[in-house]
């Protein structure tokens, strides 16, 4: 059960307000006095607590990052050492899944927030990598494993990928209820999941593939040679 604001220390209630609030209007659109007035806190015990602005918005981060984190690492080290793709896969994602779907609405604010993050360059370093990239990190160097022989750089990219499906699906916001004339709901996360892990998959798949095709043996052209393709011997 969620505590009630009153049961909450002052700490949590600025970092509760700031993160509605930096999910809402982003880092630029909220002042420290608008997050204390929602927290009902003094402006002073903001700085008190945090400093400045970024100092506090970093902290609002870090808060779920570590929890997430952990949860992620446990269900990534309980595969043992040959996962599936699919499972890596859900692993990564399924802890994301299970918090904003099931964890309040403080997650939900996290996730809109994560996906605000992670489309700026602003973000990059003080926050993407320092708080998630050890953990991608450990998800990477295990699709290597589970795709043997692939160009690392693929591996990337379909974590890339990945990154960009699940941080814009997690965000639910609504635009392939729209699309979908409701047929579709980005609320239905557990339904999202199921088919988003499948399609991340053969994703991956395909891309290491494609790079890893080569001309069969002694068929290669040399540099300027050209083809006889469409052409006959005469």
């Amino acid at each position: 059960m969620a505590a009630r604001d009153e049961d909450l220390t002052t700490r949590d209630r600025i970092l509760n307000a700031s993160e509605h609030l930096f999910a809402e209007f982003g880092f630029d659109g909220v002042s420290l006095r608008k997050i204390t007035h929602e927290a009902g806190v003094e402006l002073a015990l903001a700085n008190y607590h945090f400093g400045p602005k970024k100092d506090l918005f970093l902290a609002v981060v870090q808060r779920r990052a570590d929890e997430l984190n952990e949860a992620r690492i446990m269900a990534l080290d309980a595969l043992g050492s040959a996962p599936s793709l699919e499972d890596l896969i859900d692993a990564f994602t399924g802890p994301f899944l299970e918090k904003s779907a099931r964890g309040g609405a403080g997650w939900k604010n996290y996730a809109r927030l994560v996906a605000q993050i992670a489309n700026s360059p602003r973000w990059t370093e003080a926050v993407m990598a320092a708080q998630f990239d050890p953990v991608a990190r450990v998800f990477i160097d295990k699709a290597k494993t589970a795709l043997p022989g692939s160009d690392p750089r693929d591996v990337y990219w379909g974590f890339h990928f990945l990154l960009g499906a699940m941080i814009t699906t997690f965000a639910e916001t609504g635009r392939i209820d729209r699309l979908s004339d409701g047929l579709c709901r980005s609320a239905d996360l557990d339904t999202i999941q199921a088919k988003m892990i499948p399609f991340l998959a053969a994703g991956f798949r395909a891309v290491c593939a494609a790079s890893s095709k080569k001309p069969p043996a002694g068929r290669e052209r040399k540099p300027g040679q050209q083809s006889n393709r469409g052409h006959r011997n005469v």
